[in-house]
């Protein structure tokens, strides 16, 4: 057995091989430390790529605009109202250029292919996809209106297959990368929440069929589950309830937009390459 000092050296990776960032393990793994350097600026590997976002004017898509903004991409930030994203399209013009505000009812098919083409044609292409758009109309089923029902399959599932349509042959195109966010709650399921976890479900598998579609025209499609993360969407919970949230999440503590969008970074970036069909979940352990 090894002594705790002895370490493992990894050698240097060949030439164009994406490792992010390698690490060097000892025999404790407490103790692993990585070689990446926090004081470096972050890679510029996305630059002159096209982003799309949606529900992109706060929260989680909002952290993922300006997170791929960083990186060099040109993001297009879309919400129901284009003013609404205004904050967010500040915050990405900061880190690049070409950062712009678009407004669309994701659930009305025409208006979401008529806007992709606008982004191509303003922004000049389209080579990222992500969906993050959504809408909660919680209830128990028994009390739960059709109304409420349709309205959540409309936004969550139909808005993103109405993106991926619309966006499929440019995304070929460029050898693109799609995220779709999806929630924990499409995999275990939640009382009063039937409409959000089928919306969710649906489109996990709607990810897994579209990544082998897709594969072979070298476009990775993948979803990224949140668990219970601190937004807009959870503010209205009470303190006890979020402190009973937190006290069931194995690391104990509540997840914000930012850990979700360090997950999409991850995947639209070299590093997820080699990554496609996969439901990534991002908890912090609640789902266990």
């Amino acid at each position: 057995m090894q002594s705790p000092e002895a370490v493992r050296t990894v050698p240097p990776s060949p030439p164009g091989e994406h490792l992010h960032p390698r690490r060097f393990f000892s025999s404790d793994p407490l103790q692993a430390t990585s070689v990446s350097d926090p004081s470096q600026p972050p890679a510029r590997d996305l630059e002159g790529r096209v982003a799309l976002v949606t529900g992109a004017s706060r929260g989680i898509g909002r952290a993922i605009a300006v997170r791929l903004a960083v990186r060099g991409a040109r993001v297009a930030c879309v919400a129901t109202r284009a003013e609404n994203c205004e904050d967010t399209v500040e915050a990405c013009a900061a880190e690049t250029d070409g950062a712009r505000a678009y407004g669309v009812d994701v659930a009305d098919t025409q208006a979401v292919a008529a806007l992709v083409a606008q982004v191509r044609d303003e922004l000049d292409g389209l080579a990222v996809l992500v969906n993050n758009a959504g809408v909660t109309r919680d209830q128990l089923l028994l009390r739960m209106s059709e109304e409420d029902f349709d309205r959540v399959i409309e936004v969550n599932l139909k808005g993103s297959w109405n993106f991926l349509k619309a966006a499929a042959r440019p995304l070929m195109k460029a050898r693109g990368k799609i995220v779709n966010i999806s929630s924990v709650v499409g995999l275990t399921g939640n009382a009063g929440q039937v409409n959000y976890a089928a919306s969710k479900a649906g489109i996990h598998g709607m990810t897994r069929s579209l990544a082998k579609e897709l594969a072979g025209r070298g476009v990775c499609v993948n979803a990224v589950a949140p668990g219970f993360v601190a937004t807009d969407m959870t503010a209205d919970l009470t303190e006890g309830s979020a402190q009973e949230w937190k006290d069931s999440i194995p690391l104990g503590r509540i997840g914000t937009p930012d850990d979700v969008a360090a997950a999409v970074e991850f995947l639209i970036g070299p590093g997820g390459d080699y990554i496609t069909g996969q439901v990534i979940v991002v908890d912090g352990g609640l789902s266990l």
